[in-house]
């Protein structure tokens, strides 16, 4: 019976540990994005908002707007949803790829990268992330924004709030892999101890059982005599 009970303590144990692992595996980390893009290259411009409760499903669409450098309104220009990305006006047609969560509508990275920036891709980018989580009993829906100011210059000055930034991501996501691995090291030494002590409540077990099978036997020998 002991025995029974120390199995079955360590198969509770490792189940626990696999949950945990598996919970904490692709760890998300908001990031501002950065805002200053040179002319003729690339740019990334970041969208990250993280669910705070990673067991929960859900399933979110995407839409970018802007507004120029001068101009009073939004303009929509990119929408990300079940069906795939969707390039909303002609000034960013063929330029705009999705730059986030891949293979999934549960999505937590928004990003989108624009191509062959110009000068008249500064002004004020809006990310809207319209999530849904999907609970036992209901479905709880809510709207994040996020805001960019991108900036275009001709060459590229990197400036401390954009190093700052990159540090602070990097730290983030060691940190979290850190203490990740401490807590697996944590688990499987207590799954160590379970099965250790399991194996000694079974040897224990065993011996009694041998033990008094034994007297049992010697009982019966001098009641035959």
């Amino acid at each position: 019976m002991a025995a029974a009970a120390g199995t079955a303590h360590l198969l509770l144990l490792s189940l626990l540990c696999s949950l945990f692992v598996y919970q904490c595996d692709g760890a998300c980390a908001e990031v501002d994005s950065d805002t200053e893009a040179v002319a003729g290259k690339g740019f990334k411009l970041g969208c990250i908002s993280c669910k705070r409760r990673s067991e929960v499903d859900g399933a979110a669409t995407v839409e970018w707007y802007f507004r120029a450098k001068g101009e009073a309104d939004f303009v929509h220009i990119y929408t990300y949803n079940e069906d795939g990305p969707t390039i909303e006006h002609d000034h960013f047609m063929d330029r705009v790829d999705w730059n986030g969560s891949k293979r999934s509508n549960d999505i937590q990275d928004a990003s989108i990268y624009l191509l062959n920036v110009t000068f008249n891709d500064s002004g004020t980018y809006q990310c809207f992330l319209n999530r849904i989580l999907f609970y036992e009993f209901y479905e709880y829906n809510t709207i994040i924004s996020k805001v960019v100011h991108l900036t275009v210059v001709a060459k590229a000055t990197r400036g401390t709030a954009s190093i700052v930034s990159e540090v602070m991501m990097y730290v983030t996501i060691i940190g979290l892999q850190v203490w990740l691995l401490i807590e697996m090291i944590y688990c499987y030494r207590k799954i160590a101890a379970a099965g250790e002590e399991a194996l000694r409540e079974a040897a224990n077990a065993e011996y009694l059982a041998i033990a008094s099978e034994s007297k049992d036997n010697m009982a019966g020998v001098q009641v035959g005599e």
